[in-house]
């Protein structure tokens, strides 16, 4: 088996391209290749008159032995209940029952069919269901925000992440693309794949049914109280997404050690993808063939606070995300094709511990505080405040929308933006916007459009744990995931979930 990198092919190049070039730098004849199979796609616009793409390319003489990972079994059973149906929580389960165990998953908010309702009917009445919507329900947070799977982690577990979406009826380019999505349109049906399989296995999946309650005896929990059932459990995965503020608090009132975190804050950006894809690729971008819409990703700083753009959605929507009445927060959303007329981004700000304090709930407190800014910013309605780039980088109110018309469904209302931040993270903002445009020519255009407020980035606390994965404080308490701290996205917040399961079965022995 050899491994050929840097194998670069024109934009329009076919797989069969692909290969004959790739056998001529293996040094195989073409007719003898029996294995050959792309192992990462990436697209390389420095030379923007000569786009093309660069593959890794495993080939050889003889077929690939294809050996899967053999889950262990354990040599004594466990009763395990998963707290949260989010790619970590969804993950964990199906690799416990993989091992052996016995697992019940349960969800506050409802099926992943169900909560699509949910969210159509906020949009079409603004009435929030508080248990059911973009931030809760069967697939998490990640569910409605383009099913972005690239990582910045690393580890043995985040290619199973990736397989295991391909099993359950992702695109299996996922596999090999540099930046794999699977789109808002495709995520629900391999979310629901996964939840039948968990079923298949002797999984038993409770929706609608929150974790309100526990008992603690010798360092461990004893007693669940979830729902209409108060059970004992050998262990408890805590995947709760990072919006479950109710949870933290139980916690802390049980004795649970948490610690704050820094997070980011900030708006989301709006431009023409046509303009974005101008400036990534070039003018004439539309002679090529198959080109994906364009992406990006920019990182700035200003006198030490760090500013990035977040969850990049080339043509896609800016969400209506909250889960709190009386808040307004948005996140952005691409289906499979991202074809819409608009690209958007997250851009935000480091906020650090000074600026919010040193309690464990202050984090948490500014977040919230912000978020009632913006509802009341919008007119009070769950319309979303929103200005022009140019306006706003001016310090004048916008009273007339350009060429970029706002797709958050539940319509803008012209507000100072500035009125939502501190003056540190509004200079930065500002300063960002600016100095992004030196990357990106259409960043600062006076037309973009920016919405808020963008704040659910990452979760202000972290439930903390051990080397081995529990809780320092309950023994059989395994905080895991994006809400609990150990995560930062769909990929990794999977991987996190088959890292718990994996420490479970080594505490119960494997064959």
């Amino acid at each position: 088996m050899k491994i050929i990198t840097n194998v670069k092919m024109p934009i329009d190049a076919s797989i069969q391209d692909l290969k004959i070039k790739a056998s001529k730098m293996a040094n195989i004849k073409i007719d003898s290749v029996k294995h050959f199979k792309i192992k990462k796609k990436s697209l390389d616009a420095r030379d923007k008159s000569q786009l093309k793409y660069v593959y890794t390319v495993e080939i050889s003489h003889k077929t690939e032995n294809n050996s899967q990972f053999e889950y262990k079994k354990c040599k004594k059973q466990a009763n395990v209940l998963v707290v949260g149906a989010g790619p970590a929580g969804l993950f964990c389960a199906l690799d416990l029952l993989r091992y052996g165990h016995k697992v019940t998953l349960i969800e506050r908010g409802k099926s992943v069919e169900n909560r699509n309702k949910s969210i159509s009917s906020f949009i079409s009445t603004r009435v929030l269901d508080e248990e059911s919507n973009i931030q809760f329900g069967e697939g998490g947070a990640g569910c409605f925000s383009d099913g972005k799977l690239n990582t910045g982690v690393n580890n043995e577990y985040v290619s199973r992440v990736i397989s295991d979406f391909v099993e359950f009826g992702a695109p299996s380019e996922i596999e090999y693309l540099a930046k794999p999505h699977i789109g808002s349109d495709n995520l629900p049906t391999v979310i629901k794949n996964m939840r039948n399989r968990i079923l298949e296995m002797g999984g038993k999946v409770l929706f609608e049914t929150k974790f309100t309650d526990f008992s603690v005896e010798n360092g461990c929990i004893k007693t669940v109280t979830f729902g209409n059932f108060k059970e004992s459990f050998d262990e408890v995965v805590l995947a709760v997404g990072h919006s479950a503020q109710d949870v933290y608090k139980l916690l802390n009132q049980k004795g649970v050690f948490l610690e704050s975190k820094e997070f980011a804050v900030g708006l989301r950006i709006e431009h023409l993808a046509k303009d974005i894809n101008e400036s990534q690729y070039s003018k004439d971008f539309k002679k090529y063939k198959n080109l994906p819409t364009a992406d990006y990703k920019l990182v700035t700083s200003l006198n030490g606070r760090g500013a990035f753009t977040f969850c990049m959605c080339p043509g896609g929507y800016v969400m209506p995300s909250s889960s709190n009445k009386n808040t307004v927060v948005v996140n952005g959303m691409s289906n499979f094709k991202r074809n819409a007329e608009n690209s958007n981004s997250a851009i935000v700000v480091q906020v650090k511990k000074s600026d919010f304090g040193e309690g464990v709930f202050d984090g948490l407190n500014y977040i919230n505080n912000l978020e009632q800014k913006a509802f009341i910013l919008g007119g009070g309605d769950y319309s979303a405040p929103s200005m022009l780039v140019g306006d706003y980088l001016k310090g004048e109110l916008s009273t007339n929308l350009g060429k970029v018309k706002p797709t958050y469904p539940l319509g803008v209302k012209n507000a100072n933006l500035s009125n939502l931040f501190s003056k540190e993270i509004d200079e930065t903002l500002k300063f960002a916007i600016s100095d992004m445009a030196k990357k990106i020519k259409c960043f600062d255009n006076y037309d973009a459009v920016l919405t808020g407020v963008e704040s659910r980035t990452s979760s202000p606390i972290r439930v903390t744990r051990t080397e081995n994965g529990n809780s320092v404080t309950l023994s059989n308490l395994y905080p895991c995931g994006e809400g609990c701290g150990y995560a930062g996205g769909i990929t990794s917040a999977g991987a996190d979930g088959k890292k718990i399961a994996k420490f479970i079965n080594l505490k119960y022995g494997e064959e």
